[in-house]
C-alpha cells in the first residue's frame, strides 16, 4: 500500500471532478483539432483515471470495482450531457471512455503500475 496514499487519493478525486466538469461544461477546452479528436481526449482522459485509480488498490475484485465504477461514469455523464440541453450525448464516447478505463487497467499490470511506489522511493 503507499506511503502517500491520501495524497494519490485525493488527486485523483481531483481527476474525476475535472472530469465530470469538463463533461458537462457548455465551452470545454478542446486542446486537439481534428476530425473524433474529442474520442481521443475522452480515451486519454479515461486512461490516467484508471491508471491512477489502479496503483491504489492491489486486489482484482477492487481493481474491478474500480474499473465498473470508471466505465459507470463514463457512460453516465454521457447521459447527463444529453440532458443539458447544450451538450451531446454520443455512444462513441462512451465506448472511447470504455477503451481508456481498459487501457489504463492494463496499464497498471506492466511496470507503469509501480509509477507511484517509485515516485515514495525517490523520495525517502
Amino acid at each position: 500500500m503507499p506511503e502517500y496514499r491520501r495524497i494519490w487519493l485525493a488527486v485523483a478525486w481531483l481527476l474525476v471532478i475535472l472530469v465530470v466538469y469538463f463533461s458537462l461544461a457548455p465551452h470545454p477546452p478542446e486542446p486537439l483539432s481534428f476530425n473524433n479528436a474529442d474520442k481521443l481526449e475522452h480515451l486519454l482522459a479515461y486512461a490516467v483515471l484508471s491508471l491512477w485509480l489502479n496503483q491504489l488498490y492491489a486486489s482484482v475484485w477492487s481493481r474491478a470495482r474500480v474499473v465498473a465504477a470508471l466505465i459507470g461514469l463514463g457512460v453516465g455523464l454521457e447521459f447527463v450531457q444529453g440532458w443539458t440541453g447544450y451538450r451531446m450525448f454520443d455512444v462513441l464516447d462512451m465506448l472511447a471512455n470504455s477503451i481508456g478505463v481498459l487501457t489504463g487497467w492494463l496499464l497498471a499490470l506492466t511496470p507503469l503500475g509501480g509509477l507511484f511506489a517509485y515516485i515514495e522511493r525517490r523520495l525517502r
